[in-house]
């Protein structure tokens, strides 16, 4: 037995009037989740536990099996480890967004905060910025590091950790008052305005109708942290395909190799289809038992407030993913679970993430799943009838294996 999750991140939200009273994964094309779902097992799971902020990292923990309130130590260590940074332990790391803030008249502290990922800026522009930065800032205990796209890494030597405000939560606001209040890293993020609002690479973006990427704005503050290995937990040789390095950090810090697909960016057009074949590949010919499947674009559309391009990239995830997996799987001849779902919601109206229970779809290829009558979609509002629920939401993978797991 084979077994995949297909986690895209942020699909679900919550009913929009534009849409008839639908959410937009109620409302998408998704006729290969329609053919799963009367055949499996759909249900509600809470990913984020109760006190703790809605993130990608609470909850992707938590869909990993790692319960957040004994393993979390903050968001961009774990992308530390996805970048190779080796931290000690009195380190603290911080992502450093490369974003886009009005460029009015007055002060840093005025401007507003209009984009957390600077029209999803490529990696190979953000280096040209990050460079900037390390030239101005670097020393001190301070260094900077490249990641993917406008997500990339601060780390300080003998570091303290303080509440720090995602730019994704503050989109549209002034962002004065979400400021740190640690003197240098506020300092840092105001000359960072001054040395990028300037440069040359973000001229070019303007003229091509592109954001600047004007700022870095750091947040996520955390130290090294200690997970242990999925594979001595499940008893399974794990693979992780993503793009990013929140998912590929949380791999490697518990020993789960990593799959590299060239074309796969975290943005709406990403390679969806070789993020298929590769999972296919690694559960067909490679000897892996577990495959996990992380798909960014429909929170990064949630975080856009674009109500269609979160329906094109559920889309995208039922037609260029759900389809060859399966399809590839059965041709294969693999018996295989397969359990479908968002890690926490991102919805259009508040464009962040929230904390609400997420609907789940759990396959079983050999027909024991028990399914709903066959007019039963994939939604929020079909799970939720189902009566099932995950409480504890980092106890599903256990459902998901056949096997309770400490």
């Amino acid at each position: 037995m084979k077994y995949v999750i297909v986690l895209s991140d942020g699909m679900a939200g919550r009913p929009l009037q534009e849409l008839g009273g639908k959410t937009t994964l109620a409302a998408a094309r998704t006729p290969v989740m329609d053919a799963l779902a009367p055949e499996s097992e759909l249900g509600m799971a809470s990913m984020v536990p109760e006190g703790m902020a809605p993130g990608s990292d609470t909850a992707n923990l938590a869909v990993m099996g790692y319960d957040p309130k004994l393993y979390y130590t903050g968001r961009s260590p774990l992308e530390a480890l996805s970048i190779g940074v080796v931290m000690a332990d009195t380190d603290v790391s911080f992502r450093c967004n490369l974003v886009t803030v009005s460029e009015d008249e007055g002060e840093y502290e005025d401007q507003v905060m209009i984009d957390h990922s600077s029209d999803e800026i490529d990696t190979a522009d953000a280096a040209v910025l990050i460079e900037a930065l390390k030239r101005e800032f670097e020393g001190d205990g301070y260094t900077f590091y490249v990641g993917t796209s406008y997500r990339h890494l601060l780390v300080q030597k003998e570091g303290s950790l303080s509440g720090l405000t995602p730019p994704h939560d503050i989109l549209t606001r002034r962002i004065g008052e979400y400021l740190p209040e640690d003197e240098i890293l506020r300092g840092m993020m105001r000359r960072s305005y001054e040395i990028l609002k300037e440069h040359p690479l973000n001229a070019e973006r303007r003229k091509k109708g592109l954001k600047p990427a004007n700022s870095a704005w750091f947040w996520g503050a955390g130290r090294r942290p200690a997970l242990t290995s999925f594979e001595e937990r499940t008893g399974k040789r794990g693979v992780m395909v993503s793009a990013v390095d929140l998912l590929k950090g949380i791999a490697v810090g518990a020993g789960m190799d990593r799959i590299l697909v060239e074309g796969a960016n975290g943005g709406l057009h990403t390679n969806y289809e070789g993020k298929a074949r590769a999972a296919v590949k690694a559960l067909t010919e490679d000897g892996y038992d577990f495959a996990y499947i992380h798909i960014e674009a429909p929170d990064e559309m949630g975080h856009q407030g674009s109500m269609e391009d979160k329906l094109a990239a559920i889309e995208y995830v039922d037609e260029k993913v759900l389809g060859p997996l399966t399809e590839g799987l059965k041709a294969a001849g693999e018996d295989f679970r397969l359990l479908l779902l968002p890690d926490h919601p991102t919805p259009i109206e508040v464009r962040t993430h929230t904390g609400e229970p997420v609907p789940y779809l759990l396959y079983d290829s050999t027909g024991v799943s028990q399914g709903a009558d066959a007019s039963v979609r994939y939604d929020e509002q079909s799970a939720a009838r189902t009566g099932k629920n995950w409480p504890e939401g980092f106890r599903l993978i256990g459902h998901l294996l056949q096997e309770e797991l400490c």
